[in-house]
Parts: C-alpha cells; sequence; structure tokens
C-alpha cells in the first residue's frame, strides 16, 4: 500500500475534514428546502440545527458549515446560550461545554462579540 499518492475517498475525506468549498457545496446541496419545508423562520431553524449540532457532538467544521451563515442572521449570542440552557438536559453539560469549544474552533464565537461571527 503505497502512501505517496492518496486515493479518491481518502482525498475527498480529507477536504470534507478541511472545511473545502467543493466537499461542502456537495453537502449543501443535500439542504435545499429545508427551511422552507420546516415552517421556522430563519433564525429559529439555525437554533435548531445549532442544537442537533451540539447533540451529536459534532466537529468545528461542521459548525462552520452549517452555521456559517447564523451571522449574517443576527442570531446573538443570549438566544445561542439559551438554546444551550433548554438542550443541556437533554444532552448533558459536556455535549454543551464541547459545543461551546467547537465553536469557538470553528471561528463562530469570538471573545470580544454579541452574535456569531461570519467565516473568519
Amino acid at each position: 500500500m503505497g502512501t505517496s499518492q492518496l486515493s479518491t475517498p481518502e482525498r475527498s475525506l480529507r477536504a470534507l475534514a478541511a472545511g473545502d468549498a467543493p466537499v461542502l457545496e456537495t453537502l449543501a446541496q443535500m439542504q435545499l428546502g429545508t427551511l422552507d419545508r420546516s415552517n421556522l423562520d430563519e433564525q429559529t431553524y439555525m437554533l435548531v440545527r445549532l442544537a442537533a449540532l451540539v447533540a451529536t457532538d459534532a466537529a468545528p467544521v461542521s459548525y462552520l458549515a452549517h452555521l456559517g451563515v447564523a451571522g449574517d442572521l443576527g442570531i446573538s449570542m443570549d438566544k445561542v446560550l439559551g438554546t444551550f440552557v433548554a438542550i443541556a438536559p437533554v444532552v448533558g453539560s459536556a455535549r454543551v461545554l464541547s459545543a461551546a469549544s467547537r465553536m469557538v474552533q470553528a471561528g463562530l464565537i469570538a471573545a470580544d462579540v454579541e452574535t456569531l461571527t461570519g467565516n473568519t
């Protein structure tokens, strides 16, 4: 088994883990229409998605891929914290703390701002 050349699946997985745009665009295609079908407003929809990411202990790149646009919606840190408080009894404090750390790693939370940031 040679290590000089990565196979296509390995390259794809590395690109996915790195958050490369072409792979993320493919994943975004899977999301088309879900906001409309949910009958939720945009902020509520993004907070529900945040809750799902917390529950699954998603990686930082997942937060970036799914919530990168949340900053454009003006979602406040109060709403993010409120979502964390609401789901903590169900998912546990470890998941909530992990989520906060992963959001910082993804660049979605800056220590000195009041809303989610965009892709930094």
